[in-house]
This record gives structure tokens, C-alpha cells and sequence, in this order.
């Protein structure tokens, strides 16, 4: 059996890989290499352990080496005398510390097909790997999970446990009734497999798990600078780039020692936090602090402004901006690369308009210039496209969100006639549909509906304070008269209505028009038109301190 192309694959639904059918255990013939990394510090003993059941492995021994990255052990780890035929200690490269950092230098090493990481305190059943493995045979675009539970570590030698491995009995060395289960499993039992799991990436972590080589670097490998929790940073941006996540509980495992959460759950949950409240945006729960600036921005909104005026632009950005949804980067799109530099007749430059763009949001850190659109805005799970001359309102991004949410859909679009669409797009869906080999606009939302789904918007439900309108062979005619234009003070304007200083949602600024219920000094006496509504007490003692 070989791998199959990812375009001949059945179309997975989300996480849901029940069209894969991967081979029983023993009854086919692997093709791809496995590069197997294992960090460690110290923890000589458990290693030999970990190491003992490997040598026990259904997995080819041709198609299997072994990477043990020594993290600054002291003293320096060695190779024990019972170990797969392919096995090396290599040191972490110089100038950093840490599993993420180790697993980095081991994967740069590795030329197996398949990477596959592995904790130094892991004993895994016989046919482990290749039951991960199989996985891979299937498609590119798949990360596969162990099942793992925790014992309290007993007196073993590595004799024991190769020969317990490869008669599949680990149980005999091993008190598995007393084995404590972890939460992933009871998670993955949850979500039918990870199946119907709306965020399959949270039990992704790093004991047992493995993927294709160029997956792992196609994200970046693992982040060295998150000492806690790098795991499921690592597991969010897999999720990005658009994988599927495959638990497979043949691939039995036990850890040796019970989880620091049972130690000190707080102290842990604690140490956690701040590095995922800045990399995975999709925890809101940890990003209660209104007004930060977060690493990982939440939406990325993108304008095409090459050819529109400044002040138009800077009605859009601002709206983006000062949303309901903060964590907001904008990109604005235009040749910038393509002005000339030197010696230029300042006011009568024929890219004035682009410059002025250029020198207002070059210093904003939540402003980005570029010439085209990127690929992909992954790690941002969120992608906001639309027209400059209709300003995003105070919670439409908050509603096309919700939308998204609300139906695991992969793409919002919303037709505004007169200006063209405004689209959402769900980086996971986006990413999937490159991993799909999808190419062009076109291919790609045709294999978004196929895995997630697209969904058509009403404008009224984004933008509410805009005009319901109609398009005719002509042109746009109204249906609903505007409304009136906000006082600037108006608080209700200022959170959710008409953007600030009287803006249109088409973009055009209005122009001020006279006050017909004012009546002018010299007009004192003349009636004029009725007033919207009764003068106010302020009004009426103005008026009857000039009458005076």
C-alpha cells in the first residue's frame, strides 16, 4: 500500500475521517520511513526503557530510525544495549534549551517520511508505531494520536519490557488497573473520535503523536519559545494549515509517572496561559483584557486600497479598529514596493495619494502594507476581505464570526450590492483547501464547501444601519430612507451604529447641511419649519434671555 493522493480521497468533513479506511494491524505492507524523536533530560534509566519497547516494534526495522536529543543532560546520556538497529544520541543544537527546542533539532536530522515524537518515559505496545503509521499511507494532510495512560513508574530493566512488548503484553509488566486515564481520552471518547470535536487540536499533545515530515515544517516545527504548553501551540497551528486529527487506540502507550496537572493543577494551568493567551486566539477565555495587543491577532482585515483616497482609507481602518472584536490586524493592499524612491516633486507626485497612505499607517503596528495578499493568514484563524467604501460597523465582524461559529462553516460571503462582496474566511478551511492541491479562487471554495461549507449572508445582519437596497438594470435604488445623521456625542452611535463623525457606510463623508429648525439672529420672529421635536429647556431660556 502506498500513499494516495489527496485529490482521489473522499471529501472529510471537518474532522471527520470516517471516509479513510486504513488496513488491520499486521495485514499490509508499509512503504513509508518513520524518523522517531525523542527529547530528553536526564531520566537515563526511563529512556532505556522507552527505548527497549521500541526495539519491539511491528514497524519494519529498515523503514524505522531513532533520534534521541539530549537536552543539556549531565551527565551526557548514552545508548543502552538494548535499542532499534537504527538508533542515535545527538546533542540539542547549541544556543537554546527546552522539548521544543530538542524535538526542532532532532526533526532537522530526521529523514524518515514520517516524524513521529515520542516522550522518554513512554512504553508503547508492539504495534504502535505502525498503527500511527498506517495513517500516513493514506493521505499527507493527517496527524495521528496515541492513546496513553499514566502509571505511578515501577521497578523494571529494559529486558523485561522488550521481551513484554514483543509477546503484546505489556499488561504483565505493567498494572494497568491501576493506570489513570488521561483527560484526552475522555475527550476523544466525547467527541466520538475527534470526529464531531469542534477544536480536534486540544488533545493533540506531544507524548505520542506524528505526521508527515514536511507538515511539521511547513508550520515552523515547534515554538522553543513556549517552555509550557508548546505542545498545543504547536497542535493550534497544525489546525491552521488545515490537518485532520486521527486518535487511533491501538496505538496503546503507558507514561511512566502520574501528570503534573495531578501534582499542581493551578501552578500548571497557570504557567500555561500567558503563552497560549498570546498564540492561540481562539482561547477567548484568555484574552479578557480589552484594550491588549496580542501576538496572534484574531481576524486579519483586508483592504485593497490602490486608488482610493487616504481619507476614505482612513474611515475603513479606523472602523476595523475600534470594532467589538479588538485583536485586529489590517493589511492594506496597494504596489507599495513599486514607488520610486529619490528626488520627487512632492505635490505633484503622481503617487501622492498612495504616499500619504503610506507615511499615516507605516507606524502603526496594527496596520500592514503589503502588495498582494497572502496565501494564507494562518496562525490568525480569521480573514476578513471587503471593500473599502463600505466600513466594517461597531460589531460586524462580531456577527460574521458568530456566523462562522454558529455552523462550522468554512467561508461567509455577503453580497453588497453596487461594491461587491465582503467575505469571512476560516483559516483551518482555507488551509485544507491548499492541502487539497485547490488552485485559484474558484478551486479553492468549491473544496471549502466540500470540507466545511459556505454560507451566504444577508448585509443587514452585518451592517444594520445600512440602507436595504435593490439593484435594477440602472442603477442602486434605495429602499428605506437613511437615517438621520448621528450628533457626534451619541453614545449609542458610538458602540454600535453609523461609524463616528457622520460616515455613511457607503465611505462618503456627508456633507453638513444648514439646521432648517434654527432660526437665524436676525430671523428672530420668522416662523420657519416645524421642529423635529419640542425645543429642549436649554433652548427655550436661550431664547428667552434674547428675547430680553
Amino acid at each position: 500500500m502506498t500513499g494516495g493522493a489527496a485529490n482521489d480521497l473522499p471529501p472529510i468533513r471537518h474532522n471527520d475521517y470516517s471516509p479513510l479506511c486504513p488496513p488491520a494491524l499486521g495485514e499490509w505492507a508499509p512503504s513509508l520511513s518513520v524518523s522517531v524523536v525523542i527529547p530528553a533530560h536526564g531520566g537515563q534509566h526511563r529512556l532505556d526503557l522507552t527505548l527497549a519497547a521500541l526495539a519491539a516494534q511491528t514497524y519494519p526495522d529498515h523503514l524505522m530510525e531513532v533520534i534521541v536529543v539530549d537536552d543539556g543532560s549531565d551527565p551526557p546520556l548514552r545508548l543502552p544495549e538494548i535499542v532499534p538497529e537504527e538508533t542515535r544520541i545527538v546533542t540539542a543544537d547549541p544556543g537554546g534549551w527546552g522539548i521544543a527546542h530538542a524535538v526542532n533539532t532532532g526533526a532537522s536530522l530526521a529523514g524518515g517520511d514520517v516524524l513521529q515524537r515520542l516522550d522518554a518515559d513512554m512504553l508503547i505496545c508492539r504495534e504502535h508505531i505502525e498503527a500511527l503509521a498506517r495513517w500516513h499511507h493514506l493521505a499527507g494532510h493527517l496527524v495521528t494520536i496515541g492513546a496513553k495512560k499514566f502509571v505511578e513508574e515501577p521497578a523494571l530493566e529494559p529486558g523485561e519490557v522488550y521481551e513484554a512488548v514483543r509477546a503484546g503484553s505489556l499488561e504483565s509488566v505493567v498494572d494497568l488497573s491501576a493506570a489513570l486515564a488521561s483527560s484526552t481520552e475522555q475527550t476523544i471518547a466525547r467527541t466520538d473520535g475527534l470526529r464531531a470535536s469542534r477544536n480536534p487540536y486540544h488533545v493533540c499533545t506531544g507524548p505520542t503523536v506524528s505526521m508527515r515530515r514536511e507538515t511539521f515544517h511547513a508550520v515552523g516545527g515547534i515554538d522553543p519559545d513556549v517552555l509550557r504548553g508548546e505542545d498545543t501551540e504547536f497542535a493550534y497551528r497544525l489546525a491552521q494549515h488545515g490537518v485532520v486529527f486521527i486518535p487511533d487506540m491501538e496505538a496503546g502507550a503507558v507514561h511512566l509517572g502520574l501528570p503534573a496537572q495531578r501534582r499542581d493543577r493551578e501552578r500548571v494551568v497557570r504557567a500555561v496561559a500567558p503563552y497560549l493567551a498570546h498564540r492561540v486566539p481562539l482561547r477567548r477565555d484568555l484574552r479578557k483584557d480589552r484594550g491588549r495587543r496580542w501576538l496572534v491577532p484574531y481576524v486579519e482585515v483586508v483592504l485593497h486600497v490602490g486608488g482610493a483616497a487616504l481619507e476614505r482609507v482612513r474611515e475603513a481602518v479606523n472602523a476595523a479598529l475600534e470594532g467589538s472584536v479588538t485583536d485586529v490586524v489590517v493589511t492594506l493592499v496597494a504596489p507599495w514596493s513599486s514607488l520610486p524612491p529619490g528626488r520627487r516633486p512632492v505635490l505633484r507626485d503622481p503617487a501622492f495619494e498612495l504616499r500619504l497612505m503610506r507615511e499615516h499607517f507605516a507606524h502603526d503596528e496594527r496596520v500592514r502594507l503589503a502588495d498582494e495578499v497572502s496565501p494564507s493568514p494562518a496562525p490568525i484563524p480569521f480573514r476578513y476581505t471587503g471593500p473599502v467604501s463600505v466600513p466594517l460597523e461597531h460589531r460586524s465582524l462580531e456577527k460574521m464570526i458568530s456566523a462562522l461559529q454558529g455552523d462550522r462553516a468554512g467561508l461567509l460571503i455577503v453580497d453588497l450590492p453596487g461594491h461587491g462582496p465582503a467575505t469571512l474566511e476560516r483559516t483551518e478551511a482555507l488551509g485544507r483547501a491548499r492541502l487539497l492541491g485547490a488552485d485559484g479562487a474558484d478551486d479553492v471554495v468549491a473544496s471549502i464547501e466540500r470540507t466545511h461549507g459556505v454560507r451566504h449572508g444577508d448585509p443587514q445582519e452585518f451592517w444594520p444601519s445600512r440602507p436595504v437596497t435593490r439593484t435594477g438594470p440602472a442603477e442602486k435604488v434605495s429602499e428605506k430612507a437613511p437615517a438621520k445623521a448621528p450628533r457626534p456625542d451619541d453614545p449609542a452611535q458610538k458602540e454600535g451604529g453609523r461609524p463616528e463623525g457622520g460616515v455613511r457606510e457607503t465611505g462618503v463623508r456627508e456633507a453638513k447641511k444648514p439646521d432648517p429648525d434654527r432660526r437665524a439672529p436676525g430671523n428672530r420672529g420668522s416662523a420657519g419649519p416645524a421642529p423635529r421635536k419640542p425645543p429642549s429647556l436649554l433652548s427655550r431660556l436661550r431664547d428667552a434671555i434674547r428675547a430680553d
